[in-house]
């Protein structure tokens, strides 16, 4: 079996990378780790404290990927999921298994509303607002099977 890019040439073999962690910095920790831990649900998974008052929290976050999308893309989704608003240049996007839900309580919970949930056209529920550390964050919730989605037009891409 041999290993492909994402053009499908041949490549060397990679390392293989084992998770992904956004590193962010919260100028109020403690209000940042309640939102994210509290609100939003994220399973604490380890904390350390160091010299000078340095704090870190690792939150578990569920699967990860690396979503990366043109500007072309980024102008077409801001255009679906908001009244004009723009994207920042990263944005964090969680799974939910409500998007309503989780909106109102995040929204309730200190996250600023930016856009209402609202059907895409791939056929999830998504909503954005900005959250504790300056995050902007989309909530999305699956409306059907990967396996549905992949089987329309303009679909490339693994189902496995």
């Amino acid at each position: 079996m041999s290993d492909e890019t994402a053009s499908g040439s041949a490549s060397t073999a990679a390392p293989r990378v084992k998770q992904l962690r956004l590193v962010v910095e919260a100028e109020d920790f403690e209000a940042a780790l309640a939102f994210y831990r509290d609100v939003l649900g994220l399973e604490p998974q380890a904390a350390f404290e160091g010299e000078g008052g340095a704090q870190v929290a690792i939150l578990h976050a569920g699967a990860a990927t690396l979503e990366l999308a043109n500007p072309a893309q980024v102008r077409m989704i801001d255009g679906i999921e908001t009244e004009g608003g723009r994207s920042d240049r990263l944005r964090v996007a969680f799974e939910v298994d409500d998007t309503a839900e989780a909106t109102e309580r995040l929204v309730a919970g200190g996250a600023e509303l930016e856009a209402e949930p609202r059907e895409t056209p791939w056929r999830s529920l998504n909503a954005r607002l900005r959250g504790p550390a300056g995050l902007q964050v989309s909530l999305f919730q699956e409306l059907e099977p990967l396996e549905e989605r992949a089987a329309r037009d303009g679909f490339q891409g693994s189902t496995d």
